[in-house]
């Protein structure tokens, strides 16, 4: 081992350039990885370790109905925790836009935010629930408005009489608060699992706020109003989690004799956004896998050729008994050195990098926020990298040694077949450079540079035809069943607020007018799930729901479930289920599966059903006293192409005299996740052009420096400056076109997989991306990216000093 020390001191004196370079390769390379890979473990368990901190909520009960008896549905022996809050969030921040959406429906009751919804701290601590001037707010509102702990906001309430005029869900913007002010401070920045209580994350909110127990309490009239007509709702825990749901809504139904209360699944919302952040942490996993590769490649290239040189140097060593095995470990030291140094550097910016994870929807759920420490990752990464480069550097000199012995390198049959059909000297040199690996010191890394522009082309047009995919989805609400440009709610509870029936028709009759659907909703029960069912009753022109199978319902005994609904209830298109309205219980016939309109705290348009006005009138009783015909009558209008929904609605609203009556629904919900990892393709991308054009690159230079001695002989056999630059270019396009023909119908292949695959597992509508700009440019970008990159080596080729060259070869 003295000869292995000595050796390591002379090289490391020697080389020291060479080790610093792959000490930053190595360290790059490492801390790419374990900041991927430790985001993705980070991100993929934060649902779950907020909900183990916060006493979340099973389930949202929304009756909707004034003075509810709340203190029966505690008594149920499903019930484990209820807290309360008013459903209204009519009143004035002056620090705050009037027009800025935000989350701020009052707290009703002390067992909010202790017993059940105990958010967790990030800054500050939790108000007391006895002080009406305290408030804690999310960390999205602290970022959209800079107010955070230790700031005061000023609330101003209506009056109760102010308040009983305004409509439930109307436009209190013009009105000016005419009842007491409350000077709040922000004692707390906080984060809970229940979006409808936060409101913080939510995709078209400006941030939640959440007032103290106390403010309710005290101002009870300037949040209901003079009447108490206004509603509270609950956020219920139950004992049994999500199994308990079907038990806690028969205790419901038992203590209130109502039916169709909307149970709103909060296990459901958490299980969707545990596959949201599974999918950006297999993303991020991916991303890591790939920069292991691309790692491989990079760092792999450098070590093989540490290694063919310190085994060029020790063979003067063999003739005093250096052995193989000992040429091999004494190769690999200096190597393995820098693999440590390097990975410990890689474990000190995987750290400092944790400040930015998680990433994408994950980081709304994020429970602690800042520098994290995954000894699991770290430790694995810092003895991986030691490992793979040692065992690759001695790896390399053992069959650097065997090459040394070796003499019959291979020969291409592309660059064969190029002689003799009588090429030219420039496209036979340069296909054989670009082909053979070579022999011995004149081996040029072939295969890498071959996968590397492969991968490249795969993963950069894999990349646009995911982003492909999302910005289709983006100008395409449709993909997500939103079909329709225009809403408007004109009935709440059973009650119309105005002649619906004589507006409908012209509301139609306006030339820019496509379609227009009665949509009455109410809640039913199939297979023991609620199911918002939505009429398809259009006013005259055929209203098309988007149908991912199957059809739309056509007669009275047949319904359209949505596809979640449709899997929670264990039902296909064709199956029979039985649907219990309050008029009892009837079997429809499944026709298909299709998307619903979106409608916030009461569904998704995954969740519901469609069924024909005559299907809904025979589910739900008009007259009934204890429940509504409908729980929400809502009037959606599909536009002709091209048409500005907002002169349209300006347009209509002028005509009927009926204010501001329409809006433009928000977007898709998943469209604000699809986004988020948006960028993580797009980054994969990037570090796979990076890999692609440092492969090709280094095989050029490689090419030129290992081979001088065959470009020198053809030079003094006279070739000329031109052709010796044209053999480098050559080289390089045969590169960047085996890479294209093999990596573009790859990458259209798995970026269309990737994007069929977020399709199904979002859902949406699955159209096939095209990304045809990509498919058009990749081929002259790459073309030139090769032309670029042979500039140096061409001119390096073209100007050596050719007698030089022969004599120290």
């Amino acid at each position: 081992m003295t000869a292995v020390a000595y050796w390591f001191r002379l090289d490391a004196r020697r080389r020291w350039r060479s080790l610093l370079v792959l000490t930053l390769l190595i360290a790059v390379a490492a801390g790419t990885v374990m900041t991927a890979a430790a985001g993705a473990r980070r991100g993929g368990t934060a649902v779950d370790r907020l909900l183990e901190q916060t006493s979340p909520a099973t389930v949202v009960a929304q009756p909707n109905q004034p003075g509810f008896d709340w203190d029966a549905v505690r008594q149920l022996p499903e019930v484990k925790a209820l807290g309360t809050f008013a459903l209204t969030d009519q009143y004035v921040i002056d620090e705050v836009p009037r027009d800025a959406w935000i989350g701020r429906y009052p707290v009703a009751d002390d067992e909010m935010l202790r017993t059940i919804e105990r958010p967790v701290v990030l800054e500050g601590r939790l108000l007391n629930a006895d002080r009406a001037d305290e408030v804690v707010v999310g960390p999205r509102f602290r970022d959209t408005f800079g107010l955070g702990v230790g700031d005061t906001l000023t609330l101003r309430l209506y009056a109760p009489q102010t308040l009983d005029e305004l409509v439930f869900s109307g436009d209190a913007t013009e009105v000016e608060p005419d009842g007491p002010v409350v000077e709040a401070r922000i004692v707390g920045v906080v984060r809970s699992p229940a979006q409808l209580l936060s409101g913080d994350e939510a995709a078209d909110s400006d941030g939640g706020l959440l007032t103290s127990p106390a403010l309710f309490e005290q101002y009870t009239p300037n949040v209901l109003g003079a009447s108490g007509e206004g509603l509270v709702n609950a956020a219920v825990r139950l004992r049994g989690g999500a199994n308990a749901i079907p038990d806690f809504k028969e205790g419901l139904e038992r203590v209130t004799g109502r039916s169709d209360i909307g149970v709103w699944d909060l296990t459901a919302e958490a299980r969707h956004a545990r596959d949201v952040t599974d999918f950006e942490a297999d993303a991020l996993l991916v991303f890591a896998t790939a920069a292991g590769v691309a790692a491989l490649f990079l760092v792999g290239q450098a070590v093989v050729r540490y290694a063919a040189a310190t085994v060029a140097d020790l063979q003067t060593l063999r003739a005093v008994g250096m052995t193989p095995r000992l040429t091999a470990v004494t190769s690999a030291c200096a190597p393995l050195i820098a693999a440590v140094v390097g990975s410990l550097f890689g474990v000190i910016v995987a750290v400092a990098a944790s400040l930015w994870f998680p990433i994408g929807t994950a980081a709304q759920f994020e429970p602690a926020p800042g520098l994290d420490v995954d000894a699991a990752v770290l430790v694995a990464g810092l003895v991986a990298g030691s490992i793979l480069v040692a065992a690759g550097t001695a790896g390399a000199s053992l069959l650097a040694l065997r090459a040394s012995r070796s003499s019959s390198p291979r020969r291409s049959v592309v660059a064969a077949a190029a002689t003799r059909a009588g090429a030219p000297v420039p496209v036979v040199v340069g296909t054989r450079f670009a082909l053979e690996p070579g022999h011995g010191r004149h081996a040029v890394p072939v295969r890498p540079a071959l996968i590397g522009a492969v991968v490249g082309t795969l993963g950069v047009l894999a990349a646009f035809m995911f982003s492909a995919g999302v910005e289709d989805a983006a100008d395409h609400p449709e993909r997500f069943g939103q079909v329709h440009e225009l809403e408007a709610l004109v009935g709440f509870e059973g009650e119309d607020g105005g002649p619906v029936d004589e507006l409908l028709p012209e509301i139609a009759a306006d030339p820019a007018v496509a379609a227009v659907n009665d949509a009455r909703v109410a809640v039913a029960e199939a297979g023991d799930m609620p199911v918002p069912l939505y009429t398809l009753d259009p006013v005259d022109a055929r209203w098309e729901p988007v149908v991912v199978e199957g059809r739309a319902p056509d007669g009275p005994d047949e319904v359209a479930l949505a596809p979640a609904s449709a899997e929670a209830i264990g039902a296909s298109v064709g199956d029979t289920v039985q649907v219990t309205g309050t008029l009892g219980v009837r079997d429809l016939t499944v026709s298909g599966l299709a998307f619903v309109p979106e409608f916030p705290s009461h569904n998704t348009y995954v969740t519901g059903g469609w069924v024909s006005a005559v299907a809904y009138d025979q589910l739900f009783d008009p007259a009934s006293s204890l429940s509504p015909a409908f729980k929400f009558h809502l009037v959606h209008v599909a536009l002709q192409p091209g048409a500005d929904a907002e002169a349209v609605a300006a347009r209509i609203e002028a005509a009927l005299g009926a204010g501001e009556m329409f809006s433009q629904p928000g977007p898709p919900s998943p469209l604000a996740e699809l986004r988020q990892v948006r960028m993580l393709p797009v980054f994969l991308a990037a570090f796979l052009a990076v890999l692609a054009l440092g492969a090709v690159g280094h095989a050029l230079a490689t090419a030129v420096r290992r081979r001088r001695h065959d470009v020198a002989v053809l030079r003094a056999l006279g070739m000329t400056r031109i052709q010796a630059r044209g053999a480098a270019l050559t080289q390089a396009t045969v590169l960047a076109l085996l890479g294209l023909l093999i990596g573009m119908p790859l990458g259209v292949a798995l970026g269309r997989m990737v994007w069929r695959y977020v399709a199904d597992t979002t859902p949406l509508f699955y159209v096939p991306p095209a990304a045809a700009l990509a498919l058009w440019l990749i081929v002259p970008i790459a073309l030139l990216a090769a032309t670029l990159l042979a500039a140096w080596p061409g001119h390096r080729a073209a100007s050596m000093r050719v007698g030089h060259v022969l004599r120290t070869e």
